[in-house]
């Protein structure tokens, strides 16, 4: 098993075993973590200190996921056993939900997690006042094709919102903000649209030297920007959107032996509405939605051409990046390209073709620069999985398998499957 605690403090001397053993997050200076954010997330505003802990958590289960190679990187990834060991200010609450909350990340990662919360106390830092005292509603945008529908609606309505970035992959940052410029161009007299870009990746190297282990799956880099959209959300009390197709959020598994589609779970609707709650016992701010759910992502897309027109929708939806697998320069391709192979890619292709728009994006897999590159896509493709999947359809034991949350109806559930197959037919 491997274990991992969070430390406040940099030791003058960092070994190579406190390297192994242990994430730093100091409040000022060089730790675990490339970010300006200190360990009581003083930047963002008062932010509920529950949610503060949830994010400190979310951040170290996402370095733990980095930091510990799997066996295999297929679709059933090898399960690893990790361990955390959580400062907070109580442990009593976070006790009380562990259990759960253990289940809740092997949902997500497929792993097995092991939670202990033990007492601390945190740096000083000073918390920046409420920069969005009006704000109504905080909508995470990625700034993929499914976070930019969702921040047009948001851009609908009359309430002032907030759009929140997480920036891992330094290529991505100026696809969010040119994603939110577009919309507002497109609304310009609409309510007022904010926008946060937050930098948060966990560094190559521990303090000392110590080079880590990489592992390059990260399923759970989408649970750090989700208690990252809960921690804003937190400082006004209001709902979070998270946009994603209800399709993909059911994770439908593509083959008998392929538990997921190779797509987060952390838009699930059963992994939202346990995170909702158990995020609520533990006392911190939990509302969250998915505007989507229901709409497989062709249905998004015509949704937003019939909003805007279809050419605009066309050029906003080709300006955002889907793909899994960004920041291939060994490829020789550029960071923002599509690799075309992946299950992202996938999908994208078909929604363009489903809902009648012209699909402007640069796919590499179309035009490989070399024979290596085609080969390396080509291995790594879903598309014989989805191929697959669209030729046996969808059946019962598919639907139980998702794992819908109580009150989800299962025959909801397997007609939105047997929207999104009938979508991925074009690519057959």
């Amino acid at each position: 098993m491997e274990q991992f605690d969070l430390r406040f403090q940099v030791p003058s001397a960092v070994t190579r075993k406190a390297a192994g053993n242990n994430f730093y997050w100091p409040a000022g200076g060089a730790g675990t973590f490339n970010t300006s954010l200190g360990p009581r997330l003083g930047k963002l505003g008062p932010v509920r200190r529950e949610n503060v802990e949830l994010f400190r958590l979310a951040a170290m289960v996402y370095a733990a996921d980095r930091s510990v190679p799997r066996r295999v990187g297929k679709v059933n990834w090898t399960r690893r056993d990790i361990s955390l060991i959580v400062p907070v200010h109580d442990p009593e609450p976070w006790n009380a939900i562990v259990t759960e909350l253990q289940d809740l990340l092997g949902f997500l990662s497929g792993d097995s997690w092991g939670l202990r919360f033990r007492t601390s106390r945190v740096p000083r830092e000073d918390v920046t006042p409420n920069s969005y005292p009006d704000v109504q509603r905080v909508v995470l945008m990625s700034g993929g094709a499914d976070s930019a529908a969702g921040a047009l609606l948001a851009r609908t309505r009359p309430e002032q919102h907030l759009l929140v970035s997480h920036v891992g992959a330094t290529s991505i940052s100026p696809i969010q903000r040119d994603i939110a410029g577009r919309i507002r161009e497109l609304y310009p007299d609409e309510a007022i649209q904010h926008h946060e870009q937050v930098v948060f990746t966990r560094r190559k190297e521990q303090p000392g030297g110590h080079r880590f282990r990489n592992e390059n799956s990260t399923r759970t880099r989408s649970f750090l920007f989700l208690a990252l959209g809960l921690a804003f959300a937190s400082v006004n009390e209001v709902e979070l959107w998270i946009p994603e197709n209800g399709f993909a959020s059911l994770n439908p598994p593509l083959g008998p032996d392929q538990l997921g589609s190779l797509s987060t779970r952390t838009t699930h609707p059963w992994f939202l509405a346990e995170l909702s709650r158990l995020v609520g016992l533990a006392g911190g701010w939990g509302t969250l939605s998915n505007p989507f759910a229901t709409h497989t992502k062709g249905e998004m897309f015509r949704w937003l051409a019939d909003e805007i027109g279809d050419e605009s929708a066309s050029e906003l939806l080709s300006a955002t990046n889907s793909c899994a697998f960004t920041n291939r320069r060994w490829l020789g391709v550029s960071a923002t390209d599509h690799c075309g192979t992946c299950f992202g890619c996938l999908v994208r292709r078909a929604s363009f073709a489903a809902s009648h728009l012209a699909d402007r994006s640069n796919y590499v897999i179309d035009a490989p620069p070399n024979d290596s590159a085609k080969t390396q896509l080509e291995k790594a493709s879903v598309l014989p999985s989805i191929r697959g999947f669209v030729a046996r359809g969808v059946r019962v034991s598919d639907i139980a398998a998702m794992r819908p949350p109580h009150g989800y109806s299962a025959g909801d559930a397997r007609d939105l499957c047997i929207r999104g197959a009938h979508e991925l037919e074009t690519l057959t």
